[in-house]
């Protein structure tokens, strides 16, 4: 498969379609770098450290998770504005996967530069306020919410099992407990970044599987979608009528004899893969 964009990333991340502006958005972690395609042209900011993760405020401005803090960037002159501290104090941790919610918050998760067990955590920013909302997280990823708002998904990567998590219909703060909804244990299957589509399927990038596949609100495998990145990282579904698969692949952790191959770490996309929904904004 060609790669829809030939940029290789030591650790490509955090896709993210912004419908205001049509483009795609994406990171390389390591690297503390944002991609994107802008008139027909690559473009690429230096954000100064490793960032992960975004959503948009508004046509100009995008919320960037950092290794130390959340970040306002203005798209125009790639100013970056700090919002809240991120962990800010600790040396072991950066940010990983993050996605916008539906009442205009924002989660992300953290975890240890080196993959410590249980270094990280999960957060929510919303009205101001962070708040940790699960500790002892070792790899956080496939943080995203059901089409009806009722609950977030979200997986700790070394579990295998992708979590359920109620959550209060009027404020979208946790409403109960998280309980397990996909247990991948036993499959081979790790679960990376995710996002839910208009039917409310869940889409999973598989680290080491060279796929997305698209799951059944019950956890049921209703397909799934190869490239060549071995390391699949985060699903997007963006384009003019959000049927695009967009996907983003890492180098990092690939056997030596694998990193000769140039479209490790590149980005994919396939036309005509589903249906998606437009991400939700973040209010700041």
């Amino acid at each position: 498969m060609t790669p829809w964009d030939d940029r290789p990333c030591e650790l490509g991340e955090g896709a993210l379609w912004h419908p205001g502006r049509a483009q795609l958005y994406w990171f390389d972690i390591l690297q503390g770098r944002l991609h994107t395609v802008e008139d027909d042209a690559p473009r690429t900011y230096d954000l100064g450290e490793m960032a992960s993760a975004a959503g948009w405020i508004d046509d100009g401005a995008l919320l960037v998770a950092t290794q130390s803090a959340l970040r306002r960037l203005d798209l125009a002159t790639g100013t970056l504005e700090t919002v809240v501290p991120l962990e800010a104090e600790n040396d072991v941790t950066r940010s990983n996967d993050g996605r916008a919610d539906p009442w205009g918050g924002f989660w992300i998760g953290t975890m240890g530069k080196k993959a410590e067990h249980g270094a990280g955590a999960i957060y929510r920013y919303h009205g101001g306020e962070l708040r940790r909302l699960h500790g002892a997280i070792s790899i956080p990823n496939a943080i995203c919410f059901a089409a009806d708002g009722r609950h977030a998904h979200f997986v700790d990567t070394p579990t295998h099992v992708v979590m359920r998590q109620p959550l209060d219909p009027e404020t979208g703060w946790p409403a109960a407990e998280a309980e397990p909804h996909l247990d991948l244990n036993g499959t081979g299957r790790r679960p990376d970044g995710a996002i839910v589509d208009a039917e409310g399927n869940l889409w999973i990038a598989e680290w080491g599987g060279g796929r997305v596949t698209c799951n059944a609100p019950d956890g049921t495998l209703l397909r799934s979608f190869e490239v060549d990145g071995e390391h699949t990282t985060c699903p997007a579904l963006g384009g003019p009528d959000l049927t695009t698969l967009y996907v983003t692949t890492a180098r990092q952790g690939l056997p030596q004899e694998h990193l000769s191959d140039p479209v490790q770490g590149c980005t994919f996309a396939i036309p005509g893969a589903g249906r998606g929904r437009p991400e939700p904004r973040v209010i700041l």
